[in-house]
C-alpha cells in the first residue's frame, strides 16, 4: 500500500486517478482548494486544502507521502491553460524542499507534442481549435520544463489524442515520444484506463525521469 497525494482530485482525470487508487487499497489524501465541496468518502480517504501553484501548499501536502499525483489542468477546459506551467514549477519546488527523503511526482501530460504515424507531432494537426492548441503548447511547455529538472523524481504521462470517460477495461498500450494509434488509426484511452495505466506506475515504476504516453 502507498500514500498518495493527488492534486486536482475533483477533475475528470483526478477523479478517476482517486477512483483507481482507492480501488487498489492505497491510502490517499485529496488535495483540493475547497474540502467542503469535495463529498467523497471512503476509509483511506482523507481530503485537505492545498493549491498545487503553491510551493510550500505542495510541500505541505506532499510530506510524509510515497507518491505526488497532479491532473491539474488535465483536460478540464479552456479555463485551466494558464495554470500548466505555473503549476509544474510550483509542484517541483514544492517536492524538491523535502529532500532525500521526497515522494516521486507524477502529472497528467497532454498528447500535442507526441509523434504522430507520418512524423508530425499532435499539435500540428490541421484545423485544431485555439483554445486546444493553448491547452496542447502549455502541456509542452510543463514537459520541457521536467526534462531541466535532475532532483525530484518526476514522471509525466501523456493520453491518447482522445481522452474521456468511458469503460475500465484494465487494458492499454504505451510508448514514449510516440502517439498511440490503434489499428483502424484512432487513438483514444478512457480516463479510466489512463488511471489504470497511472496507478501501475505508481506501483511498478518504469518510467522515472521521463514521459510516456498510453492509449488502446
Amino acid at each position: 500500500m502507498a500514500k498518495i497525494a493527488i492534486f486536482g482530485a475533483g477533475g475528470t482525470i483526478g477523479s478517476r486517478i482517486l477512483d483507481e487508487a482507492l480501488r487498489r487499497g492505497h491510502q490517499v489524501t485529496a488535495v483540493v482548494r475547497d474540502p467542503a465541496k469535495f463529498t467523497r468518502s471512503d476509509p483511506n480517504l482523507t481530503t485537505v486544502t492545498g493549491d498545487a501553484l503553491d510551493p510550500q501548499s505542495v510541500a505541505g501536502a506532499a510530506k510524509g507521502q510515497d507518491v505526488v499525483v497532479s491532473a491539474v489542468g488535465g483536460g478540464d477546459g479552456p479555463g485551466h491553460i494558464a495554470t500548466i506551467r505555473p503549476a509544474a514549477e510550483a509542484l517541483v519546488a514544492g517536492v524538491r524542499t523535502l529532500g532525500d527523503g521526497a515522494p516521486r511526482l507524477i502529472t497528467v501530460g497532454g498528447a500535442g507534442s507526441l509523434r504522430k504515424p507520418d512524423g508530425t507531432q499532435v499539435w500540428d494537426t490541421e484545423g485544431l481549435p485555439v483554445f486546444l492548441l493553448q491547452i496542447m503548447h502549455a502541456h509542452g511547455d510543463a514537459l520541457d520544463f521536467y526534462r531541466t529538472v535532475t532532483d525530484v523524481r518526476w514522471t509525466n504521462c501523456s493520453p491518447a489524442a482522445t481522452i474521456e470517460p468511458g469503460e475500465r477495461t484494465g487494458t492499454y498500450r504505451t510508448a514514449t515520444e510516440d502517439l498511440v494509434v490503434a489499428e483502424d488509426g484512432s487513438s483514444r484511452i478512457s480516463a479510466e484506463d489512463y488511471a489504470v495505466a497511472v496507478l501501475d506506475e505508481v506501483e511498478q515504476p518504469r518510467h522515472v525521469g521521463e514521459r510516456f504516453a498510453v492509449g488502446y
